[in-house]
């Protein structure tokens, strides 16, 4: 991802998809978008959950993004929240991840331990 083009179209599907999953959204899933988060591929993390989420076709998951967690050692941070379950906050998600992420905890609901970040961000 090189330029302002692109990252508006991923802007735009992550909106749709926040217009389709609507308030009876079982799961949110929020990608860090802030400065250093950009720079440490961010958008890429973001490129990639929304295609895993399309690819397999998962109706109830909102994806969106957010400004900087003030945690840039971490990025790309995101962050995961299964219905009214306290949010998961996990750092260093670059797109390799993101298929173990969305199989585990966003349609497992098992939370993957190893990528967490400790943090009392509540989103």
């Amino acid at each position: 991802m090189k330029n302002l083009a692109e990252l508006r179209k991923i802007k735009e599907r992550a909106l749709e998809r926040r217009k389709l999953a609507g308030e009876g959204a079982r799961a949110r899933v929020t990608v860090a978008m802030g400065t250093c988060g950009i720079a440490a591929g961010a958008r890429d993390t973001m490129k990639a959950i929304l295609d895993e989420v399309e690819q397999r076709q998962i109706k109830d998951v909102v994806v969106t993004q957010t400004g900087c967690l003030g945690l840039c050692e971490y990025e790309p941070m995101v962050l995961i929240q299964i219905g009214e379950s306290e949010v998961v906050t996990y750092g260093k998600i670059d797109p390799t991840r993101v298929p173990a992420l969305i199989e585990k905890h966003v349609l497992g609901n098992e939370p993957v331990a190893e990528w967490q970040v400790q943090t009392r961000h509540t989103s």
